[in-house]
């Protein structure tokens, strides 16, 4: 029984040293075969531009505000805000009865000023005319000896006089032109797309997007009372720093992205202003919007993406691919199945892509995701996105349905 046990320990000791001899084998190939899995993409030369995003506003390129400044009572309302119009189209009438008498008025006043300087002109002219053809009469007879020196010299003083005369009158009647222009002036500005009946016309085609005359309500003159938007043109105003002004000019363009239609396009910039906003001291920059894009409406936001300082045939990668470790900026590239730490430098920045001035060349292969778990020199398995999502899943499913 003795004998029995011994070898029985024996043939245990042998299948131990067998079993941890093949484990051992088959950890160290597993290792061997894995590595670090990771994504890569070659390297490659591209155009970047630096970005520089501001907000901006949509608004129609021809708009129509109009605004009575005066008192008046609506006494009746054809359209609403939202409609569409036509030029000469009556949107209101205002009891404008005492208004319309001064406007009335005043016109007859600022015909009759003029009229009157008419007249009066003509008169003195004639006066002026009369005394310049006195002096040259008067000194054709002095050279016959029918008239003194005197009398020519008494001539030439009724001329003067004549012409001082002349132009005083004439200043005091442009003056009261100007006093009666000035007065019709303030009325037609106050009246101003208001017909003889009160009605309130339409002056051009679009969509009536303000409209504040209610029925029977007094408007007021603090206020537009209609907005109208023109049917064909918008545009995009935009505020820009002084930094970015010497960078863009008018026939550049900038990307535009309205997130209240979820819509982007590219738009041309038509003007930069010179000057600067007293109040924000930033720059308004005008952009036209293409003709075929739609759904846009005055008021609406605006993301405006102006591309500067562009830089072709560059090396570009993803800005996600490079990693920073006390101000030093570095990535990894895959050679020959191995991760190879490489420092680099960098230049513009864009959507997302960086541009790297030294350390990478066209055809390497980047490490774009898993390089934060990299050391150099590490073994690497280059897998695809799709096989990244498949090994998840597999590592998710329960045990026994993998």
């Amino acid at each position: 029984m003795k004998r029995s046990r011994i070898i029985a320990l024996m043939l245990s000791a042998v299948l131990a040293l067998s079993l941890t001899a093949c484990g051992g084998q088959e950890q160290e190939e597993e290792q061997t075969a894995a590595g670090v899995a990771v994504q890569v993409e070659t390297v490659r030369a591209d155009t970047i531009a630096t970005e520089n995003k501001v907000s901006g506003k949509i608004s129609a390129d021809s708009e129509s505000t109009i605004l009575i400044a005066t008192a008046a009572k609506c006494t009746a309302v054809y359209a609403q805000a939202g409609d569409l119009v036509q030029a000469g189209d009556i949107l209101c009438t205002l009891d404008l009865g005492s208004s319309l008498a001064s406007y009335n008025a005043a016109r007859i006043s600022y015909n009759s000023a003029v009229q009157s300087y008419q007249d009066q002109k003509a008169i003195l002219d004639k006066q002026v005319s009369m005394a310049a053809d006195n002096v040259n009469n008067t000194k054709a007879l002095f050279e016959i000896g029918a008239a003194s020196q005197l009398e020519i010299d008494q001539a030439e003083l009724n001329y003067q006089n004549a012409v001082a005369g002349r132009n005083s009158a004439l200043g005091q009647l442009e003056a009261g032109i100007q006093n009666a222009k000035s007065g019709l002036e303030q009325l037609d500005t106050a009246l101003e797309n208001v017909d003889q009946e009160g009605n309130v016309i339409a002056p051009q085609a679009g969509t009536l997007v303000t409209m504040n005359a209610v029925e029977n309500s007094f408007i007021s003159n603090s206020m537009p009372l209609a907005v109208i938007d023109g049917a064909d043109q918008m545009k995009v105003t935009a505020s820009v720093s002084e930094a970015l002004v010497p960078k863009i000019a008018a026939g550049d363009t900038a990307d535009v992205y309205v997130s209240a239609i979820d819509k982007s396009f590219t738009a041309v910039i038509r003007s930069v202003e010179r000057a600067a906003n007293m109040q924000t001291k930033l720059y308004t920059v005008t952009l036209t919007v293409p003709a075929d894009v739609t759904d846009l409406l005055s008021g609406m936001f605006a993301d405006v993406t102006f591309h500067t300082d562009v830089s072709e045939n560059a090396v570009v990668v993803p800005t996600e691919a490079i990693l920073t470790s006390n101000d030093i900026q570095y990535v990894y590239v895959v050679e020959d199945g191995t991760a190879r730490y490489v420092e680099v430098t960098t230049g513009l920045t864009g959507s997302g892509v960086t541009e790297v001035t030294s350390g990478l060349t066209e055809g390497q292969q980047l490490v774009t995701v898993g390089q934060a778990y990299l050391a150099d020199g590490d073994p690497v398995r280059i897998v695809t996105e799709e096989n990244t999502q498949f090994d998840a899943a597999d590592e998710q499913a329960p045990a026994g349905e993998a």
